[in-house]
């Protein structure tokens, strides 16, 4: 059975083009980048080449890029780095809808006498500026806010909100996990302060990512020891895997444009065609500003988990919006926060692009999910519900 994979926001596959890269690394120059001879010192001009790759995806200085091991350690470090050198500020600002990387830090400094303002969002998943505006005072320390969510795919006013930090003094992260390779970035544009990467959200593999510092911010490592990433980073170099990231970022860059409308004609033609083959569907997020690759759906009076489970059977990969497959009873915290009603919040599904889908996956999709979503209706005692009133009104 053939793999239609669509859920990118959770990991991609890694680009052939990235493990060719990657190859002679594993293999052939297996020397310590740190090493004073010729055949480390070779590794070393590579892992300098790949740094210049990032920086490019994102118009930054090679030496603001800071290779980290994924997402969460670049978010992490951002937030420590902020109240290490600001120690006397105790107040953290970022929103209701952050991943667990910013959340769950933020809740650990809670336990340590650190307080977090948890913006809200409105029902369309987005944040307002002036809150953030109104959120500061003279014990701030760092305002973290993502660039796009990874649940919704709702892209966040990070543009109009840098500027106005940046003239308060006031450091400002932003998780661009979701963003980067996406969308286009621009840190001299937005002049954000540091900016998260996860190499495997973009075609690169697992266990690499980058922080984005920029020149002239005070910055404490997160992790200490030898003199690695100039000193803001210590422990060997993870090689391979950041040169993959750099050959990654470079392939994001060149192809971005081509992508995004690729990408969000996939999107639209999913969408519309499940919102007129399912009736009680609705789409979660602003679609007037969101990345092009992910579509968030509820289907009303049924359980997302089932629809994955009946999904995985053709062979179809999403993902739901509902924690429980992760363990949790709990529904989506980032829907919850926007407001879906009950009855739509534990049906939700989140279908996230790639350059490697075609037409072909979306046809599949569109044939199977209506008998899916009919079928599990039939079955649920709220379904039955629903398609019972709705004849009644016919």
């Amino acid at each position: 059975m053939t793999t239609i994979y669509l859920d990118n926001n959770a990991t991609t596959k890694t680009a052939p083009e990235v493990l060719e890269a990657m190859r002679p690394y594993l293999t052939d120059y297996y020397g310590n980048p740190s090493s004073m001879h010729t055949f480390g010192g070779q590794v070393r001009k590579k892992i300098e080449d790949a740094r210049a790759q990032v920086a490019a995806l994102i118009n930054a200085e090679p030496d603001e890029i800071v290779f980290t091991s994924c997402g969460t350690e670049s978010d992490n470090t951002a937030l420590m780095s902020a109240v290490e050198t600001d120690p006397e500020k105790k107040h953290l600002i970022t929103t209701r809808v952050e991943h667990p990387a910013v959340l769950t830090f933020c809740h650990h400094l809670g336990r340590k006498g650190f307080r977090t303002t948890y913006l809200p969002v409105n029902s369309l998943g987005q944040i307002n500026p002036v809150a953030v505006d109104n959120a500061v005072d003279d014990d701030t320390a760092i305002v973290s806010i993502m660039f796009a969510n990874n649940e919704t795919g709702v892209i966040f006013p990070v543009e109009a909100i840098a500027p106005r930090l940046h003239d308060r003094g006031i450091l400002f992260h932003t998780d661009a996990v979701q963003a980067a390779g996406k969308i286009p970035l621009d840190v001299r544009k937005t002049p954000v302060h540091m900016l998260s990467i996860s190499g495997h959200k973009l075609h690169a593999p697992k266990g690499i990512g980058a922080l984005y510092v920029q020149k002239g911010i005070r910055f404490s490592p997160y992790i200490l020891g030898g003199h690695q990433e100039h000193g803001r980073r210590a422990g060997t170099e993870n090689v391979a895997s950041i040169i993959g990231l750099g050959m990654a970022a470079e392939l994001a860059r060149k192809n971005l444009t081509e992508e995004i409308i690729y990408l969000g004609r996939l999107r639209d033609r999913l969408e519309q065609g499940l919102l007129s083959s399912c009736s009680h569907a609705r789409v979660n997020g602003d679609i007037t500003s969101r990345l092009p690759n992910t579509a968030n759906i509820s289907f009303e009076y049924i359980e997302g988990e089932a629809i994955l489970l009946r999904l995985n059977e053709y062979g179809i990969c999403a993902s739901s919006g509902s924690a429980c497959t992760s363990g949790s009873l709990e529904p989506s915290h980032v829907l919850r926060a926007m407001g879906v009603p009950y009855s739509a919040v534990h049906g939700s599904i989140r279908f996230s692009l790639s350059r490697y889908n075609s037409d072909k996956d979306i046809d599949t999709v569109l044939e199977v999910m209506p008998g899916i979503v009919n079928e599990l209706r039939e079955l649920s005692p709220f379904g039955r519900d629903m398609l019972a009133g709705s004849k009644t009104h016919e």
